[in-house]
């Protein structure tokens, strides 16, 4: 069970609460809860697809078995593991932050068990595609790994806050992105594995490169 405590909403409040949220989030981008809202009052059909994907896969199935949060409690050993592996390479991504694995918002208008744990392992797993593309926290970076998101999940949210980020670039941001980022960002969401359908927590021990070719991750590049 996903905790918070989840809200049913016909379809008028559905979409009352995604454009409240969507509002919101445009005045204020830090409001998590809001992007998260949004994420799941207009995702349903798209996490149903992941759901899905995931059940036809076999990695996909023991996470959905099993499944893992990625809560301190549970991935706490990572700070332990040796320089060069994945797990490693996501502490030193979190500690350089002073990111938390525990501030992720619950899932709150999700209908079921199983799409509410697909939704908080979506939100879970962004850190884990920050560490494996190389992309920082910026906006930019931000903006990128919802491009790459979006070709992964085909989330309405992904491609409005891919939206959003960039009306709030400057002049040489926007140029930057387009010129670098936004091309990567195309080819390496389209190239890489179904990575909602990966066991993260189980590769923690492996070699961080060797990680990226399994999942035939290309990193981001490195700008001039």
């Amino acid at each position: 069970m996903i905790e918070g405590g989840r809200i049913r909403l016909n379809t008028w409040q559905q979409a009352a609460v995604a454009v409240g949220s969507a509002m919101g989030a445009l005045l204020d981008p830090r409001r998590a809860d809001l992007i998260a809202a949004l994420g799941e009052t207009t995702g349903k059909s798209a996490f149903e697809r992941v759901l899905q994907r995931m059940k036809s896969s076999p990695e996909g199935r023991a996470v959905l078995l099993e499944r893992p949060r990625v809560v301190s409690a549970e991935v706490g050993h990572a700070w332990d593991l040796p320089a060069n592996t994945f797990g490693a390479a996501y502490a030193r991504f979190m500690g350089s932050r002073n990111f938390s694995p525990d501030d992720r918002p619950p899932v709150r208008f999700m209908d079921t068990d199983e799409l509410a744990y697909v939704a908080m392992r979506a939100r879970e797993v962004h850190d884990f595609w920050h560490t494996l593309f190389d992309l920082p926290t910026n906006l930019i970076g931000e903006t990128a790994l919802k491009v790459i998101e979006f070709e992964q999940m085909q989330l309405p949210m992904c491609m409005l806050s891919v939206i959003g980020g960039t009306t709030r670039f400057s002049v040489k941001q926007r140029k930057l992105f387009y010129q670098h980022y936004f091309p990567w960002a195309i080819r390496a969401g389209l190239k890489c594995t179904d990575l909602m359908c990966v066991y993260y927590e189980q590769h923690f021990h492996e070699d961080l490169e060797d990680v990226r070719r399994k999942l035939q991750i290309v990193p981001a590049p490195t700008v001039p």
